[in-house]
């Protein structure tokens, strides 16, 4: 049985996720990007391939490890994927990114994608149907959004994402998280708004660590798939090992 492991490698949280043939099977947490943690998994689950999306500067010795033991794949500018990229410096456009539209490709081809992905920030991302993926906008996460007002204040405390909240805040707490939360979704739900007065209809996915918290407070249709990335990943894996 063919086992290909995929790992993403965020700016705060550090994934893998184990596909036998097609099927995925887990998704784990990492408690760091270690060559010991990335062995351990190696041993566990014997995988025939391996692929890395990756936004930080990881030890490079974890490429050397995988390549020794997989048929490895670092995703990347050379990197074969199942749509065009018609931008400015396509060679800039992040590993996440990457793997997200092309979960989307294989999965609505041709058809008008947008796919919001809500980590540590916040990217919109549109693939046409022609398969290019155009480009989109980036916009500061959830928890940079409390953080900064934390830091950047003097008396602001530092905030528990939660979704026990109503629209008007009745300390300081649930001001804080009426503003971020609900700001976000307006702004996602505004963004929606935009593209659809330019493109008409397509699939909106959200996905992304933080999507959990957002999707009670939208208002636009909206398809929510945490395992995108790895959906995308998977798909980059099989045409390019």
């Amino acid at each position: 049985m063919s086992v290909t492991i995929c790992f993403d490698f965020g700016n705060t949280r550090f994934k893998a996720a184990i596909f036998k043939e097609k099927e995925l099977v887990e998704v784990c947490v990492l408690e760091n990007a270690t060559v010991e943690t990335i062995a351990a998994l190696l041993i566990k689950w014997d995988p025939n391939k391996s692929i890395l999306s990756s936004v930080i500067h990881h030890d490079k010795a974890i490429e050397d490890l995988l390549m020794q033991k997989t048929q490895f794949h670092l995703l990347g500018a050379h990197t074969k994927i199942n749509f065009t990229t018609p931008v400015g410096k396509p060679e800039t456009i992040g590993a996440d990114r990457l793997a997200l539209c092309a979960a989307v490709v294989h999965l609505y081809p041709e058809q008008h994608n947008l796919v919001i992905s809500m980590g540590t920030c916040i990217t919109f991302n549109f693939i046409s149907n022609r398969q290019e993926f155009l480009g989109g906008s980036i916009s500061p996460g959830m928890q940079m959004r409390f953080k900064a007002m934390h830091e950047q204040t003097a008396l602001l405390p530092l905030i528990t994402p939660s979704n026990e909240f109503n629209l008007i805040g009745y300390d300081t707490k649930t001001n804080i998280l009426s503003g971020v939360i609900l700001g976000i979704a307006a702004e996602i739900d505004g963004i929606i708004g935009a593209y659809e007065e330019k493109y008409g209809n397509f699939n909106v996915l959200l996905t992304g660590g933080d999507l959990s918290y957002f999707v009670p407070h939208l208002k636009k249709r909206i398809f929510a798939d945490q395992n995108l990335i790895f959906k995308g990943l998977y798909a980059i894996s099989e045409k390019n090992n």
